[in-house]
């Protein structure tokens, strides 16, 4: 599907969540079916990998060696499995663990992070995950990094509902005063037990989900980043690499792949990255797009982040695509309450 084509489909899937509509499809339903039931065979094995199906806690400060004196900045991942970092075994190989460690140090200053993600979870629980946020007595984080879109498709939620929730949660989070960060849906088609031709199919669902939720984001006042096929070409190429033991979710380099193309887009949104990368490169086919077609090339490319520019053009509303050199993500160690939950959850495991 060209680019053009991905535009207009997301465009309408974007249009119907706002004005209520349901009936916008991704793929035939037929289709959709067979995708479904090979996505599920190959979800079988989650949680009887290494990891035993837990998700570590990484819950806790980051970065106390910075000891500026400021209050900490407030990071929160909301989301589902891939946000929670479901499939390691330990906190520090989490994305959230990740981000807040290199927030850290690129803001050198300590990071206080919450992860409310729920394995499992569609688009429709970020209603519940976003009042755990809001509602707590602490005051609004400083940015939210969200992470769904997975099940929504392997569970067949209409994608305009799908939408309808995520832009939600994107505009109460901002109004809030956060900033806010959405990982699109990553691309299924790069799971290994699916095979052709629907790979192709479930790698379409996944991109037009995820083109549709860059134009829904964008338009409340949040960034996109593609997660695509978790973030590079060597993730199809290796998959035993970057899959983790159920080969569904990621493995440790896997998350951690993708935490080095959102964490630049955290920097930026918190105004941390620098002014002269913030100016579209256009060595690296940067520049101003209408969102729709900005969504679609952000969509077929991971790692491509997507956010409002002008407020409005004679296609509509326009967006700043950029494709963010990635940089290493750097650790600052567990915090010493995610330590200490850490090793509880590891008691009696072996490695």
């Amino acid at each position: 599907m060209s680019s053009m084509s991905r535009a207009r489909v997301a465009r309408r899937i974007a249009a119907g969540a706002a004005y209520g509509g349901g009936g916008v499809g991704l793929v035939g339903a037929a289709a959709v079916g067979l995708v479904l039931a090979e996505v599920r065979m190959a979800r079988t094995a989650v949680g009887n990998g290494n990891s035993g199906g837990r998700v570590p806690v990484a819950d806790g400060r980051y970065g106390d060696a910075y000891g500026t004196g400021e209050p900490p900045l407030r990071l929160v991942m909301l989301g589902d499995s891939t946000a929670a970092g479901q499939g390691v075994h330990r906190a520090a190989q989490t994305p959230g663990a990740l981000l807040a460690s290199g927030l850290a140090a690129v803001a050198e200053r300590p990071v206080e992070f919450v992860n409310v993600a729920l394995p499992g979870a569609q688009s429709d629980d970020l209603d519940r995950q976003v009042a755990l946020v809001l509602g707590s007595a602490s005051p609004p984080p400083d940015v939210c990094v969200i992470m769904i879109g997975a099940n929504d498709v392997t569970r067949r939620m209409p994608p305009t509902r799908s939408v309808r929730h995520l832009s939600a949660a994107v505009r109460r989070l901002r109004t809030a005063g956060a900033e806010v960060v959405v990982g699109t849906c990553p691309d299924l088609g790069t799971i290994e037990p699916v095979r052709q031709p629907l790979r192709w199919l479930a790698r379409r669902a996944s991109r037009q989900l995820a083109a549709a939720q860059t134009i829904g984001a964008v338009e409340q006042g949040g960034r996109t980043v593609s997660l695509g096929d978790l973030l590079g070409p060597e993730f199809a190429a290796n998959p035993r690499e970057l899959f983790g033991p159920d080969n569904y979710h990621p493995s440790a380099e896997g998350y951690a792949t993708a935490a080095m193309a959102v964490l630049p887009t955290v920097c930026a949104a918190l105004g941390l990255w620098p002014a002269d990368e913030e100016r579209p490169d256009v060595t690296r086919r940067e520049g101003f797009l209408p969102v729709a077609r900005a969504a679609a090339e952000a969509a077929a490319e991971a790692g491509t982040e997507v956010t409002a520019a002008m407020p409005t053009g004679p296609r509509g509303p326009w967006a700043l695509l950029k494709r963010r050199r990635r940089h290493q993500v750097e650790t600052s160690g567990l915090p010493t309450d995610a330590a200490s939950a850490e090793a509880r959850s590891r008691a009696g495991t072996s490695e």
